[in-house]
């Protein structure tokens, strides 16, 4: 037997949803986004044409997934129109993203590894995709943006965070970027690392809760920055496995000291009570 009470209040909850994409669709934007910038398949290196209505087509998908979205139809073909203008200098900044890395990361000895493999440089890339449409105002998309990143690759970017230019990020499993943190130019950042809040409030929503890090610093694996108050200073090193809630001067290098036992040759006592 049904149970219309149940149906019911899925009904009028229902009724309450305002706005409710595609997500299938915005996933295979994604992609095919990723895909049109960076990896083409062999027709489209070799022919304009196709690369063109490629083009026409991703703009079509974005058009066809805002107007599910809700968005106004006099909106619509304005926000898609804003998006694809601004779609140069994301390229821009992501080829320099890519290029440091290809500088940085002896592991690599070509560009198109980079593009083909490497999950920090899509969590970026797909990081300053959904950037724009954060700036653009626009409501839901950009966290399934990176919430889909993030469930291919471990990172977590939130898509209001403010990243600067040359952004490393080696290995990233783990990763995770606070919404209101502010990160400078040329900065690498390993894998584990938190740039988080001291707490959590909803009251503090339109606060700056995550920390901030200057220029040319380099973070890596496991260490834990928080707070808004928190600023890493420019050409700063962050060691592994710290857990910083104050502010680092410029130049600085953190670290953790670890203390190192050594054990002597007695043997083992035998265990007692011992079972598996």
């Amino acid at each position: 037997m049904f149970n219309l009470n149940i149906l019911e209040i899925i009904f009028e909850n229902n009724k309450k949803k305002i706005f409710i994409p595609n997500k299938k669709k915005l996933e295979y934007f994604v992609d095919n986004l990723f895909k049109f910038l960076f990896i083409p398949d062999q027709y489209t290196l070799k022919n304009r044409v196709i690369l063109k209505e490629n083009y026409e087509h991703l703009q079509n998908i974005l058009c066809e997934i805002l107007i599910e979205l809700n968005i106004e139809k006099n909106n619509y073909n304005g926000i898609c129109k804003t998006f694809f203008n601004n779609l140069t200098d994301i390229y821009r900044t992501l080829i320099m993203d890519a290029n440091s890395i290809l500088e940085f990361d002896p592991a690599t000895t070509v560009i198109e590894e980079i593009f083909l493999s490497y999950p920090g440089f899509f969590a970026t890339s797909i990081y300053r995709i959904a950037h724009q449409f954060w700036l653009q105002k626009i409501p839901v998309i950009p966290r399934l943006m990176t919430e889909y990143a993030h469930s291919k690759t471990g990172i977590d970017i939130h898509a209001s965070a403010e990243i600067g230019k040359n952004f490393i990020i080696d290995h990233g499993t783990g990763i995770v970027i606070g919404s209101s943190t502010k990160i400078g130019n040329e900065v690498k950042i390993y894998q584990g690392v938190t740039l988080g809040a001291i707490h959590v409030d909803k009251k503090l929503m339109n606060k700056k809760r995550h920390p901030t890090i200057e220029d040319r610093v380099t973070i890596y694996s496991g260490a834990t920055i928080l707070g808004g108050e928190t600023v890493i200073g420019h050409d700063s090193i962050i060691g592994g496995n710290v857990w910083i809630t104050k502010s680092i001067p410029p130049f600085s290098i953190v670290y953790q000291k670890n203390e190192i036992r050594m054990r002597n040759n007695n043997p083992f006592p035998d265990p007692i009570n011992f079972m598996i």
